[in-house]
């Protein structure tokens, strides 16, 4: 049994793990895979992902996070995947090596993209210790989700909507099948 694979990503401050976590919550059997969490078990040698050196590092960690969302849709759960995860990113999720079931999981793209001014408002309003809150990383990341090209249909403008109109926009995304990503 196979279940669907929700990446929710966007820019810091976009309302992703407020609402992974209520997306997930609604089904049955789900997981919500929070990234951060995977960048947090570096222990030593860790470089800040957001910096250029971090790619290496970067491209290991999403190949850990995309074997963990696949393991857990195939035993039936709807995974939620919150995190940043930009297009170019998705060929982990996109490919499949030999080793992989031969089938996979139904995978939603959804990009939650609030204005650049809102985006920075809600993270410098974060009080976690290790919240992302420097305006200017914020806004560097926002606009690496400025134009998503092709996948610019993949977005939901989030920037007057409270928790729950994202998670309802969410939640008809998903269940109207309107985020698919198809292999390239």
């Amino acid at each position: 049994m196979h279940a669907d694979v929700v990446l929710l990503t966007g820019s810091p401050g976009s309302g992703k793990t407020t609402t992974a976590r209520s997306l997930a919550a609604g089904y049955p059997l789900a997981a919500h895979l929070h990234t951060d969490d995977f960048w947090h078990v570096i222990v030593s040698g860790g470089v800040a992902p957001y910096l250029p050196e971090a790619d290496a590092q970067n491209q290991t960690v999403m190949a850990a996070i995309q074997q963990t969302a696949w393991t857990y849709a195939a035993g039936g759960f709807t995974t939620v995947v919150d995190g940043i995860i930009g297009p170019w990113m998705l060929s982990h999720f996109r490919r499949r090596g030999a080793d992989e079931e031969p089938v996979r999981p139904r995978l939603h793209y959804i990009v939650l993209r609030p204005s650049r001014e809102e985006a920075v408002r809600r993270a410098q309003a974060r009080t976690a210790p290790d919240a992302l809150v420097d305006e200017a990383i914020v806004t560097a990341m926002w606009d690496q989700f400025a134009d998503l090209g092709p996948l610019e249909p993949h977005v939901i403008d989030t920037t007057a909507q409270r928790p729950h109109e994202t998670l309802a926009a969410v939640q008809q995304a998903v269940a109207g099948g309107r985020f698919l990503l198809t292999d390239p």
